[in-house]
């Protein structure tokens, strides 16, 4: 087995690199610790570790068997559309995955390790099923989000303070546009991560940036000064459907429900904080703070005709509008 330290970070840096680019051997010894150093300050591996890794995706037996000529100066995939993220988990892989999910039952009974012990539920049933075996798990995901390859980079940024000069293009500009961007937090809404922070180009706070085909890409500003957030994240979300925060006035809502909807919106609420009424009468209504923004309006559309907004004017006035222009699409 190559050295245990990094191995993984290693092996995805390799893997990248053979598909991406040509690199000698002392070229890609000099890449791969950069790399870690970015993560890993002042770490990184020497020639023995390289070499052995090159082996590990060569054996076709206990390893990637990848398509990685020998005796070449020029290190590189033969075929480039191979990746070792295609390939089955390597015998201690699997080990390390198993380990995992037995330390976590010891913790099955505290909430804090719930989303993990989930995610590793989820991991081995696509092994599972790339082993032959019959799958268990069908779970809500995006097949066609991308953006999932931004969200470590983009958490390395914030843990790290860096500044970042983002490229973004939206669905309808033109051309891109380039933006110095100090991030804070990341959020996923609807089955997408988005990145909120200091926009110093624009000069706006609590910024966000989707991790889409929009944004295009961006570089760490070396010598820039982060400018940390003094915002309560908790408390900014609390009150907002979604992540566009269109409004800063927070209304109280009030939401009547038919045909007993209002019980599947109290085991899914679409806002963290609700409160039910005491009267007889209001058992099938539900009222919250909340700003008025599209998100808000898309999650109570989705009840469709059980639900109906009783106050505030304002959102009554958004919801009616939006049912006229339904209708007018269904008139002959």
């Amino acid at each position: 087995m190559a050295n245990s330290k990094h191995a993984h970070l290693r092996y995805n840096i390799l893997d990248y690199c053979f598909r991406n680019k040509a690199f000698t051997f002392n070229q890609l010894l000099e890449y791969v610790n950069d790399k870690i150093a970015e993560i890993y300050s002042g770490e990184g591996i020497e020639i023995r570790t390289l070499r052995a890794d090159l082996k590990v995706f060569r054996d076709k037996e206990n390893g990637f068997g990848a398509p990685l000529p020998e005796k070449v100066r020029i290190l590189q995939y033969s075929d480039t559309n191979f990746s070792i993220a295609q390939q089955p988990l390597l015998e201690y892989e699997q080990y390390l995955i198993d380990a995992s999910q037995q330390l976590l039952e010891r913790f099955e009974n505290h909430p804090k390790y719930d989303k993990l012990a989930e995610a590793l539920i989820k991991f081995q049933d696509e092994e599972d099923s790339n082993r032959d075996s019959s799958k268990i798990l069908f779970y809500d995901q995006n097949e066609e989000y991308k953006g999932i390859k931004y969200l470590k980079p983009l958490y390395l940024a914030i843990q790290k303070k860096q500044v970042l000069q983002i490229k973004f293009k939206g669905f309808k500009d033109a051309t891109y546009k380039t933006f110095e961007f100090h991030p804070h937090i990341l959020k996923q809404y609807n089955r997408r991560w988005f990145v909120f922070g200091y926009n110093k180009t624009a000069q706006r706070w609590q910024h966000s940036i989707p991790l889409d085909e929009r944004l295009i890409n961006f570089n760490i500003l070396e010598d820039v000064e982060y400018e940390d957030s003094q915002n309560d994240w908790d408390a900014f979300f609390r009150t907002m459907v979604g992540v566009r925060r269109t409004s800063v006035e927070v209304e109280k809502v009030v939401l009547k429900f038919y045909h007993g909807r209002e019980d599947y919106f109290k085991t899914k609420p679409f806002i963290p904080d609700f409160d039910e009424f005491f009267e007889e009468d209001k058992q099938d209504q539900v009222w919250f703070m909340a700003i008025i923004n599209p998100e808000l309006i898309q999650q109570i559309l989705s009840y469709g005709q059980d639900v109906e907004v009783i106050q505030p004017e304002e959102l009554k006035l958004k919801l009616k509008e939006h049912s006229k222009t339904m209708d007018s699409f269904y008139k002959e």
